[in-house]
């Protein structure tokens, strides 16, 4: 089992402790620098007390012994506690080298009562062994005691703590609890299993080994469990030696630690432009960088990354990043901004947007002539896309258009395209500016946040629900589903996302005032469907930490989102903070509808 064991062990911690200690073969093997082993069996401290204080002196007691069966018999029946530590020691490794199996059991009174092994030729004076097991047990303190008081008086977070208690029975001629006269039964098993929860909670690394019993499943089933084909040396016949042995993992809880008024973003998150998307958690950032600075991950999925900003404050951190969304415009920001590594857009390409070509594509001036800006502004807009098309360089082109889709958001009053006309201007300057000024402008705040993490980022345009990609870290902001209003991002945005996709394979409704088109089919556009998609998400995602935003006035409810999300993962937390949208969501299902609401951060791992 020590492969196993050293492949599921904390690669740092402050302490090992090994209360059950018996043999204490993965301490050996492990070699920590400081460490506590215990056991209930005062035969067995005085073993390792010995051995580590005077290895010399238990070697003088050891060495006239001889694999004799006569012998074996006068050692076996002499007290032990009327016994030198060292010689008591010495007898302790003697008993143990030539009895039957080397198996360690005691009678109800506490008495040795292994028979004699009948071995030709063991090994019962393994100096060096000793010697090297003396080595490794000076960083050791080495109590007497019951697990419990050793636990509860010695045990501090970031422990690793070993549990190798006995082990509950699969046959019925199985006995491995008859180590100490106290027998250790059923109740006592599920007592270690309510300690093991409490070090869990405490913050500790905790590993068990039992044997593959359906009870050890029930007790521990929250936690990781490994089943592992086994030998073992309590059989007579060698056949029957083989079985299934349980390794438990359960790994600190962490606690999320988030300041109250969490410490302003800076640097270079603060270079992302920001805008008036619906739904942007700009106003968040500090609080989503707070819990994931509780984690340590390498990569992150940001899977609907609407204005991009969680993304690239993800990318700031160092980290590969995978935004997706799909919505067209958003893949031209995490593209521009967040995959893009270096590239800019220079002063004399940007001067190139301007320039009016003979054959340049009029769809904005012949399809949204009168409807959301000025015959100028809309041939500006004409002429930037058009050139922009011609921009070979991927991430060059997705800069062009990602200031053309930012200017168009600026120079519309509330950002959002569900009305037509100027109503609504109140006079601010973004709508002074001109739709040149707001593009060269929005150029150099693009240019200003591009920037290398030397990682290889990407972005994606695909369907959440269908994508393959996998990460440490798996951000989630869906479409919010209310029944007081729709989330249908396309109906506010869809002016915005034809320029993204050049109003390609998209089912225009051109009866409609608005000239938008058909919205992409989601399945957060009902409870139901959004229940049964975050739960297809979580479980698709159950490997990675998830981070979820989602807000109090959206269904499934706060309580379902937990429920959903403990289905999955081991461990689920969730922070309320009080929030208020940069406008409220407009429908024509009432006007109660509050833009004061709690946003919910629900972490699973």
């Amino acid at each position: 089992m020590l492969s196993p064991l050293h492949q599921v062990a904390p690669k740092t911690f402050s302490n090992y402790i090994e209360p059950f200690f018996g043999g204490g073969a993965l301490f050996f093997s492990l070699n920590p620098s400081r460490a506590l082993i215990a056991d209930s069996n005062p035969e067995l401290v005085n073993l390792y007390t010995s051995v580590r204080d005077n290895v010399a002196k238990v070697l003088r007691f050891l060495e006239p012994f001889e694999n004799d069966e006569d012998l074996f018999y006068q050692v076996r029946a002499l007290d032990y506690t009327n016994l030198e530590p060292e010689h008591a020691a010495a007898r302790t490794i003697f008993l143990n080298r030539t009895c039957f199996n080397g198996l360690y059991r005691v009678n109800k009174s506490g008495g040795f009562n292994v028979p004699f092994g009948r071995y030709k030729n063991p090994n019962i004076f393994p100096k060096e062994n000793l010697i090297a097991a003396s080595a490794a047990l000076q960083n050791a303190r080495i109590l007497l005691g019951d697990y419990k008081d050793i636990l509860r008086e010695n045990a501090e977070p970031n422990d690793f703590i070993f549990l190798d208690p006995p082990y509950l029975p699969v046959s019925e001629y199985a006995d491995f609890k008859r180590y100490t006269k106290e027998q250790f039964y059923e109740e006592d098993q599920v007592e270690l299993a309510e300690e093991v929860e409490r070090l869990h909670k405490m913050g500790c690394h905790v590993v068990l080994t039992n044997s593959n019993h359906p009870l050890v499943h029930d007790l521990y089933d929250k936690y990781e469990i490994k089943v592992h084909k086994t030998k073992r040396n309590i059989s007579s016949k060698a056949k029957t030696r083989t079985g299934e042995d349980v390794i438990v993992v359960a790994k600190p809880y962490k606690k999320i630690f988030l300041r109250e008024v969490p410490k302003p973003t800076s640097g270079q998150t603060l270079l992302y432009p920001s805008t008036r998307y619906m739904g942007s958690k700009e106003k968040l950032i500090p609080y989503i960088q707070d819990v994931l600075s509780n984690f340590e991950f390498d990569s992150a999925l940001d899977l609907f990354s609407g204005s991009g900003v969680v993304g690239y404050l993800m990318k700031s951190l160092g980290k590969k990043v995978i935004t997706n969304d799909y919505m067209a415009m958003s893949s031209t920001f995490s593209k521009a901004m967040i995959e893009n590594n270096g590239r800019k857009l220079s002063a004399e390409k940007l001067d190139q947007l301007f320039e009016r070509q003979n054959n340049t594509d009029c769809f904005v001036e012949d399809t949204f002539s009168g409807l959301y800006y000025t015959d100028e502004e809309n041939r500006v807009i004409d002429t930037v896309r058009w050139n922009a098309k011609q921009i070979t360089n991927p991430y060059e082109r997705s800069i062009a258009m990602s200031a053309l889709i930012r200017a168009c958001l600026k120079k519309r009053a509330r950002g959002i395209f569900t009305y037509t006309g100027l109503r609504y201007d109140d006079g601010r300057a973004d709508l002074k500016m001109s739709m040149e000024d707001q593009i060269r402008n929005a150029t150099k705040l693009i240019n200003g946040a591009v920037f290398s993490n030397g990682q290889k980022n990407r972005s994606l345009n695909s369907d959440a629900m269908s994508i393959r990609t996998k990460a440490d870290l798996v951000y989630l902001d869906p479409p919010y589903f209310s029944p007081l209003s729709d989330n249908e991002y396309v109906r506010r945005y869809h002016f915005v996302e034809g320029l993204a996709k050049g109003w390609s394979e998209v089912d225009m409704q051109w009866h409609t005032k608005t000239k938008k088109f058909k919205s992409y089919p989601t399945p957060f556009s009902s409870r139901s469907g959004a229940y049964d998609a975050f739960n297809k998400l979580f479980y698709k995602f159950r490997d990675s930490i998830i981070l979820v935003s989602y807000s109090s006035n959206s269904l499934p409810s706060r309580e379902e989102m937990l429920s959903l999300l403990a289905k999955h993962k081991r461990q689920v937390d969730v922070i309320d903070i009080d929030y208020r949208y940069s406008f409220a969501n407009q429908g024509n299902k009432g006007s109660n509808i509050k833009n004061e609401v709690k946003e919910y951060l629900f972490i699973g791992y």
